[in-house]
């Protein structure tokens, strides 16, 4: 029995240091940046929808990685992007791909550039913005 609970314990536990209220926090940074929370916003040349602007590629990454399951449409749905998002970030955004502990400017470069997007100069820009977003707000 302490073996099962211990094995839910590790499950359950996140794949990053973050708080919970600092990882929602950026999560609802980089809605704001991608979409101004609208889930029915479509960029990138119709290329990335819902409220982060999901593309097709991080959609399939998070669903095979996951097994969500769901279609690529479910993306305007925010509460289904939202699961899409954390599991991609499950995948990438960990201690053991970065050597370190994540932070919230990891998990939004992942987020805008890829599963190495915290590596590129490209996202700092982008950066720049979910921070100015996560500033405001406190």
């Amino acid at each position: 029995m302490k073996t099962a609970i211990l094995s839910l314990l590790v499950l359950a536990s996140p794949a990053f240091a973050l708080t919970d209220k600092e990882f929602n926090d950026v999560l609802r940074a980089i809605r704001v940046v991608e979409s101004n929370n609208n889930p029915d916003a479509v960029g990138d040349n119709g290329n990335a929808i819902g409220v982060y602007q999901i593309w097709r590629t991080y959609w399939t990454d998070a669903t095979e990685f996951s097994g969500i399951g769901g279609t690529y449409r479910d993306c305007f749905k925010p509460k289904y992007a939202d699961k899409i998002v954390r599991a991609y970030m499950k995948r990438y955004a960990t201690k053991r791909r970065l050597g370190r502990e994540p932070t919230q400017e990891d998990i939004a470069r992942i987020h805008n550039g890829g599963p190495n997007g915290y590596k590129k100069t490209a996202t700092l820009k982008y950066w720049d913005k979910v921070k100015a977003v996560l500033n405001r707000d406190r």
